[in-house]
């Protein structure tokens, strides 16, 4: 497994990434079981516990197959699951993408996790050269995600379908941030 796009390591100052396990499905299977976590998102959908096996069925063949992935969320604080992020390797309207890709259980919402993530997502790929510029695939409904996007630097590219969903493309360009001394992304220039 290349390890390029995973951030198994990685910290916040309220978060640690680490590859996702099978031993995470009992917690994430709760995200599957709210309503409220897919109700921007149109696809077939099966009960909660066939969709969560196969989400770590595509993130585990991600892993295997150099596409990036999800990394598990861990709060610092209390040791728990938040959710998942990552760097996705994504095909959209036929051009190679590298995603910022970022989901939460519904207790760590609106608290500045999916942000704080997403950063240090951002910053790792652009610190490692990657890809020249990042995108977030984000339902035209879901605001909460686009606000996170914004927060994250970047702006509306366009909109298409993807996987027979209506999304923004949201992007952000390397070229858009300056590093401190400390070869840290430091903000828009």
């Amino acid at each position: 497994m290349n390890k390029a796009y995973l951030l198994d390591g990685q910290e916040t100052s309220r978060l640690t990434f680490r590859l996702i396990s099978l031993d995470d499905y009992n917690e994430w299977i709760r995200f599957f079981k709210d309503p409220e976590t897919s109700k921007h998102w149109k696809a077939e959908k099966a009960d909660a516990g066939t969709e969560c096996r196969k989400w770590y069925d595509r993130q585990f063949e991600r892993y295997a197959n150099n596409e990036g992935g999800m990394n598990a969320l861990v709060e610092k604080a209390t040791g728990k699951l938040a959710g998942h992020c990552g760097l996705l390797k994504q095909r959209v309207d036929d051009i190679d993408e590298l995603e910022i890709a970022y989901s939460l259980l519904p207790e760590f919402w609106s608290q500045g996790y999916a942000t704080e993530a997403a950063l240090q997502c951002r910053d790792y790929a652009f610190r490692n050269n990657l890809s020249p510029s990042l995108i977030s695939i984000i339902s035209l409904t879901n605001k909460p995600s686009e606000n996170v996007a914004v927060k994250v630097g970047m702006c509306i590219d366009k909109t298409t379908v993807y996987k027979n969903n209506e999304v923004n493309i949201f992007r952000v360009w390397k070229g858009s941030f300056k590093r401190n001394a400390n070869n840290t992304v430091a903000g828009l220039l």
